[in-house]
C-alpha cells in the first residue's frame, strides 16, 4: 500500500486481493442472447385442423351423394308410376241404363238419352202391385183344393178303429178305402176327364232300371195295405185309382227278401224324367217321374200320397232305410211321384 493510506484495506469489486500483486479488475463476460423458444405443437395443431377440414368435406360430399341418390330414386319411381298409368287402360264402366227413345229423338238423333232413375223404387212398386194378385191366386188355390178334398169325402164321421191303416207296410196314417179319385160326384170339375184306357192294369215296365213285372191286385186287409205275395212281382192298389184314370194310382212292391233283392230294389235309382209304362187292357199308359221322396213310416204323408189330384198321376212305393228286427220291417218308405205324359 502507499504511504499515507490507512491500514484499512479496501477491496475493489472484482479485484482479487492478492498481497503484493497488482490487482486488475475483471470485466464480466458479455451476455449471450437467449434464443427464442421454439413453437410448441405447431405441426400437430396444423394436422388436426387439416383432418377436421377433410372430415367436414367428406361429410358434405356424403350428404350431397345421399340427397342426389334420393332425388334420383324419387324421379325413377315417379317415372315408373307415370309409365304404368299410361300403359294401364282406364276401367270401362257399364253404360247407364237409358230410357227408350221417343219418336222425336229417333228422328233427330240430337238429344241424348236420359238414364232411368229410381229403379229400386220402381221394383218395390212392382212388387207391391203384385202382392194383391198373388194373394188372390193363393186364395183361389186354397178354395179349389178344399172343394176337391171335400167332394171326395163322405159326410159321415169315420171310426178310427175301422178305418184302413196303410202304414204297416207301405204308408202310415188314416186313409179311406177307395182313396184318390175313385168316387167322384157328378158335379166334380175333374170327373169328366177322358180315360185313355179301360180295364185293369196287368204289367209295369221301367226301362231306366230294367224292370218288367206283372201286377198283383192289392187290397186293404186288417187295416193295412196287403203286400204282394211274390217278391219278384209288384201290385196295384185296387181300392184306389186305376193307373190312367184321373187321380193318384198306387203301385207297391218289395225292396228285398231273405233271398236277396226284390222287384223294387232299384227303385231308388229313378230320377226326374224317367219313364214308367203301365199296361192296361192291352194299351200302354205312360208316366214321367217328377220327384222322389223318403218318409219315416211313423210320419208318412198319407194325404199327399193318396189324396185326390186334378190329373192322372202314379205313385210307386217300397220300403227302405233302417231295418227294424223287432218288427221285421224297414222304418222308412220311398215314394216315386209321376204324372201321365
Amino acid at each position: 500500500m502507499a504511504d499515507g493510506m490507512d491500514d484499512e484495506t479496501v477491496h475493489a469489486v472484482g479485484v482479487a486481493a492478492v498481497p503484493g500483486a497488482l490487482s486488475v479488475p475483471r470485466r464480466p463476460p458479455p451476455a449471450r442472447p437467449i434464443p427464442p423458444p421454439p413453437v410448441l405443437f405447431e405441426a400437430p395443431v396444423k394436422e388436426l385442423f387439416e383432418a377436421l377440414a377433410n372430415e367436414r368435406a367428406a361429410n358434405e360430399r356424403a350428404a350431397n351423394e345421399r340427397a342426389a341418390n334420393e332425388r334420383a330414386a324419387n324421379e325413377r319411381a315417379a317415372n315408373e308410376k307415370a309409365a304404368g298409368n299410361r300403359e294401364k287402360p282406364p276401367p270401362i264402366r257399364a253404360p247407364a241404363p237409358t230410357t227408350a227413345p221417343t219418336d222425336e229423338n229417333a228422328e233427330s238423333g240430337d238429344r241424348p238419352r236420359k238414364p232411368v232413375r229410381n229403379r229400386g223404387f220402381l221394383k218395390r212398386l212392382g212388387r207391391r202391385a203384385a202382392l194383391p194378385a198373388l194373394a188372390a191366386a193363393l186364395a183361389a188355390f186354397v178354395v179349389g183344393t178344399t172343394y176337391v178334398a171335400l167332394a171326395t169325402r163322405t159326410t159321415e164321421a169315420r171310426d178310427p178303429e175301422t178305418s184302413p191303416d196303410l202304414g204297416r207296410w207301405a204308408a202310415t196314417g188314416q186313409a179311406v178305402q177307395g182313396a184318390g179319385n175313385a168316387a167322384r160326384s157328378a158335379g166334380d170339375p175333374f170327373g169328366s176327364a177322358d180315360v185313355v184306357a179301360s180295364g185293369v192294369p196287368t204289367r209295369v215296365r221301367i226301362g231306366a232300371i230294367g224292370l218288367d213285372s206283372g201286377l198283383e191286385t192289392l187290397r186293404i186287409t186288417k187295416n193295412a195295405l196287403q203286400p204282394p205275395k211274390r217278391f219278384d212281382r209288384a201290385g196295384w192298389y185296387a181300392d184306389g185309382t186305376i193307373p190312367g184314370d184321373v187321380g193318384p194310382a198306387v203301385i207297391a212292391g218289395h225292396v228285398d227278401s231273405k233271398a236277396g233283392p226284390a222287384v223294387f230294389y232299384r227303385l231308388r235309382e229313378l230320377t226326374v224324367g224317367d219313364r214308367i209304362d203301365v199296361v192296361r187292357g192291352g194299351q200302354v199308359v205312360s208316366f214321367v217321374v217328377t220327384r222322389t221322396a223318403w218318409y219315416p213310416k211313423s210320419a208318412f204323408p198319407t194325404e199327399e200320397v193318396y189324396g185326390p189330384t186334378p190329373d192322372r198321376q202314379l205313385r210307386l212305393i217300397t220300403c227302405g232305410g233302417v231295418f227294424d228286427h223287432r218288427l221285421r220291417s224297414y222304418k222308412d218308405n220311398l215314394v216315386v211321384y209321376a204324372v201321365a205324359g
